[in-house]
């Protein structure tokens, strides 16, 4: 009779446990749903007419289906040359911060000298700094440089290093054991080969979650080329972009499918790297 009871009461913990899970997927999946009814809406409104976008209630599904919003918008975007630049600029950016990121943070992690943590507070301490406070004086260096209306400041600082993203790869490197540098230095192993051969391919997490953050932050910034950038053969996708939405302002089947594509890759991106993502900012809070 003990079993009996015990049976009842181990299932009804289970049922209630069960119940629990299904709630909170049900919850998360509601809220998932709600946030992306803005992209749902625009990616509807990509491939309607232009008389049917603003009806109330929305007509989510399309009718009929204008799948030639997409290559005339683009043509007028000029998109090949907007993308080109983008995928540059991104490109050459995210290498800079996982290289400049990468070695200033294993010097961090893997070397003890006098002021390390104290220096390690001071390049903390200028996330802090608003962007707005040095825009003026970066301008102006950058204009003494003769860079504007160039690519190269917009490049050039990520091979310097970005506190949030040394922040974050310190932490992981932290938790690489000290005893893998010690083997390979009886190997005969440099510094420079302990970093490349040991600690980078150990860090792939969080190199993918720098790549992610640098890749988005990168492709969808606007302020730093409406700054630098004067000459239409220059401008980014998300410029290109302000500049056809001021031209074409009227047509908003043309500017939805223009937004759907260039946001693609953004969400590309993160769905096939979003294991690593979690990965990485997760096992970056192991060690303060």
């Amino acid at each position: 009779m003990l079993d009996s009871i015990g049976g009842r009461a181990l299932s009804g913990v289970r049922i209630k446990r069960s119940a629990g899970v299904l709630g909170a997927y049900l919850l998360l999946g509601g809220l998932g749903f709600l946030f992306s009814l803005p992209f749902l809406w625009m990616v509807s409104s990509s491939l309607k007419v232009e008389a049917d976008i603003w009806l109330y209630p929305p007509k989510w599904i399309p009718d009929p289906i204008l799948w030639s919003n997409y290559p005339r918008a683009l043509e007028l975007m000029k998109f090949p040359l907007l993308l080109s630049n983008t995928l540059f600029i991104t490109a050459t950016s995210t290498v800079g911060f996982l290289l400049s990121c990468s070695w200033v943070v294993y010097g961090f992690a893997r070397f003890r000298f006098p002021g390390r943590d104290f220096l390690f507070v001071v390049l903390l301490s200028t996330m802090m700094l608003p962007a707005q406070v040095t825009m003026i004086p970066v301008f102006i260096m950058f204009r003494e440089f003769g860079w504007l209306n160039t690519f190269k400041p917009l490049i050039v600082p990520s091979f310097f290093g970005n506190p949030f993203f040394i922040f974050l790869l310190r932490q992981f490197f932290m938790t690489i054991p000290t005893e893998l540098d010690d083997a390979a230095k009886i190997d005969g192993c440099s510094y420079v080969g302990i970093w490349w051969r040991i600690i980078l391919p150990l860090s792939k997490p969080a190199l993918a979650t720098v790549t992610v953050f640098s890749f988005i932050w990168n492709w969808n910034d606007f302020l730093g080329p409406l700054i630098y950038l004067n000459d239409e053969r220059k401008f980014t996708l998300a410029l290109g972009l302000a500049t056809f939405r001021g031209l074409y302002s009227t047509q908003w089947g043309y500017l939805m499918a223009a937004s759907v594509v260039v946001l693609l890759p953004c969400v590309v991106i993160y769905f096939f790297t979003q294991r690593y993502f979690i990965e990485g900012i997760t096992l970056t809070g192991i060690h303060g």
